[in-house]
């Protein structure tokens, strides 16, 4: 929906990690503060690009909703289909109920790309639940149709409507108010970005409430600004959909994304296996990894695979925390769990503040999909005051959470950083949701 971007999200000149992992540990240990230039050092060709992890935007139907940004600033992590034109409107049963009301256009089939339900299926949550959540979503600036495009979303697949007249949805600037609202992100994609972060936060809890709170621009402190504002406005859970290279200056911005007693999510990155991106790599932060999720033949119904862009990486910054227990890499480890990502398998999402035409229906992924979806989980288990940090998922019980095995999203010889294995790895973490037990 903008100009086409480089194959790296964000700032991402740095050469992919794709050393063998106990090197790179071995490097880490022996000159932490100058960690991220030896590895830029060290890095070897990706080999073969296998599955050129996280070059998703290279697909000739894939392009980022947000072109890279500059130094100081993070970038939006949606990933938009171009192959994809669903038009305008009301889909599904509410069009077919409008069209017998005498309305002479409607187009009564379901919008291409997994909805609600699909997604209920596949990881076996309740349709009711977390009215006594609310949900921040953070976004930098504004996205003028984010209220009358989430009522479409919405009406189409039979959720309860979320407005600022019933009290369910608000919209507010980085500083809490109502007022002035910053400039469109139509153009710069972040519309996008905000449309799929109210709609997966949605689609996995209908009941809840929803914050939208939209940063002056996607500078560290402005968005840091609107993490604290959403807290301060009563936010149980809070979403970053949005990231950027880790490097000394971001550790300052740490306390703004840990909160006690809210959960603070955030997106892995987009490209595989690299450098860490931030906030996702603070340890006070739920880091969201992505799959690539299918239907199948088997007891579940679906089956999934790490997605090749999932963000993984090991932190020259951040410290290891005690609650993860991974060997291969002597600081915080992303990610921490996972849900769909994948755009080939990706979310219907409706949006009209677009970069070039009227937009409407259309097919978003990336990381971005999966951190709000996973914020919506945690709202809908109803414990937000057990996500100081990621620990509690790495104390579920195994059954509570689809154990990813299968997929990489790099070249690291078969190790966990960048392939999916039994048990934890970084692309998907400890896996996806089964139900909400983990949660």
């Amino acid at each position: 929906m903008t100009t086409p971007a480089p194959d790296r999200e964000n700032q991402e000149n740095e050469p992919r990690m794709t050393a063998h992992p106990r090197r790179v540990t071995r490097l880490i240990r022996a000159a932490r503060p100058a960690v991220t230039a030896l590895l830029v050092a060290l890095a070897l060709p990706a080999a073969g690009t296998a599955h050129a992890a996280g070059t998703a935007s290279a697909r000739p139907n894939v392009e980022h909703a947000c072109a890279t940004a500059p130094a100081g600033q993070a970038r939006c992590l949606a990933l938009v289909r171009t192959d994809v034109h669903g038009g305008l409107g009301v889909r599904g049963p509410a069009a077919a109920a409008r069209l017998r009301a005498g309305a002479t256009t409607a187009d009564t089939r379901l919008p291409d790309g997994y909805g609600p339900a699909d997604l209920r299926a596949a990881y076996r949550l309740p349709a009711t639940g977390g009215e006594d959540q609310t949900i921040a979503l953070v976004d930098a600036y504004d996205d003028p149709t984010a209220e009358a495009d989430l009522a479409v979303y919405r009406a189409t697949y039979g959720l309860p409507p979320c407005t600022t007249d019933n009290g369910c949805f608000r919209k507010v600037n980085q500083r809490g108010d109502t007022g002035p609202l910053p400039a469109s992100g139509a153009v710069s994609g972040w519309a996008t970005e905000t449309a799929l972060d109210l709609e997966m936060a949605s689609a996995a809890c209908p009941r809840c409430r929803i914050l939208l709170v939209e940063a002056d621009q996607p500078t560290i402190g402005d968005l840091a600004a609107a993490v604290d504002t959403s807290v301060a406005l009563g936010a149980t859970e809070v979403s970053n959909s949005y990231g950027g290279t880790e490097n000394h200056g971001t550790t300052a911005f740490a306390k703004d994304y840990s909160h006690p007693g809210v959960a603070v999510v955030a997106s892995s990155g987009d490209s595989g296996y690299t450098v860490p991106s931030f906030p996702a790599a603070y340890s006070g932060v739920v880091a969201v990894g992505g799959t690539s999720l299918n239907r199948a033949d088997n007891d579940r119904g679906w089956q999934e695979t790490a997605w090749s862009g999932s963000g993984s990486g090991c932190s020259a910054w951040v410290d290891k925390p005690a609650w993860q227990q991974d060997t291969d890499c002597p600081g915080r480890t992303i990610a921490d769990v996972s849900a769909v990502a994948d755009p080939d398998t990706g979310l219907a999402v409706y949006v009209t503040s677009v970069p070039r035409g009227s937009g409407g229906w259309t097919i978003v992924g990336g990381t971005s999909a999966s951190a709000p979806y996973v914020a919506g989980v945690i709202a809908l288990a109803g414990h937000p005051g057990a996500y100081a940090d990621a620990s509690r998922l790495y104390s579920a019980p195994a059954a509570s959470l689809n154990d990813v095995t299968d997929g990489s999203n790099g070249n690291c010889e078969g190790d966990y950083i960048c392939t999916a294995v039994p048990g934890y790895d970084a692309p998907t973490g400890n896996g996806t949701p089964n139900g909400l037990a983990a949660f």
